[in-house]
């Protein structure tokens, strides 16, 4: 008989293979991350077997842990590698970035809903991830004492691209963002080169609303 974590291993497994390898996810850090990070612990206990599934799941709050193809394309789009300071809006259930973790040099996660920033840092320790770093504030306005960084990932819909975000990403640097309404969001990658933005559409997409200074 297979114990609870080898059950869990195995859906990880599934996901991978069923999920993320044949829609495009081939960047072998990021398949790695999704395969190791355990995403059931960043749920509540009632949904740990639903946490592999193709969608996201309520973490409380009226927030969301993205689905998993959701995470791994937001976070291949990066391109981050081993040397990467990465800033991420939102932190939420914390899984994007453990995720995020997994790959770059340091992680700065934002979250501005107290409970959901004590939850995720909590998780951060117990499973060891000692290179992310939290903070509790408006993560539209970013955490400039520690900009630049190689990539930005906003977990929120936006109305519009914060300038603030822009300013704090290095020349070079990528950042990735949903943009829209409150219903429906395009999600946008950017890549600063001097004075200048490049944006590429992935698509559409569904997120719950970035709330702060720039957004909602």
């Amino acid at each position: 008989m297979i114990n609870k974590e080898q059950h869990f291993e195995k859906m990880r497994e599934d996901m991978v293979n069923s999920q993320l390898a044949p829609y495009g996810i081939n960047d072998p850090k990021v398949l790695k991350a999704m395969g190791t990070v355990p995403r059931h612990l960043f749920v509540e206990e009632a949904l740990m077997d639903q946490a592999y599934g193709d969608f996201p799941l309520p973490i409380g709050e009226q927030q969301t842990i993205s689905q998993p193809r959701i995470v791994a394309e937001m976070t291949q789009a990066l391109k981050i590698d081993k040397n990467s300071r990465v800033l991420e809006i939102g932190t939420g259930s914390g899984y994007q970035a453990a995720i995020l973790s997994r790959i770059a040099y340091k992680v700065y996660t934002i979250e501005r809903i107290n409970s959901l920033y004590v939850n995720a840092r909590k998780l951060f320790d117990k499973l060891k991830y000692h290179n992310i770093v939290t903070k509790y504030t408006d993560g539209t306005i970013g955490w400039n004492e520690e900009s630049p960084f190689d990539a930005i990932i906003v977990t929120a819909g936006a109305p519009k691209i914060p300038d603030e975000l822009i300013n704090q990403l290095k020349d070079g640097g990528k950042m990735v963002i949903p943009v829209g309404d409150k219903r429906t969001q395009n999600l946008l990658l950017l890549e600063k080169n001097g004075s200048s933005v490049n944006e590429r559409n992935l698509g559409a997409c569904r997120f719950v609303n970035l709330i702060g200074k720039d957004g909602w």
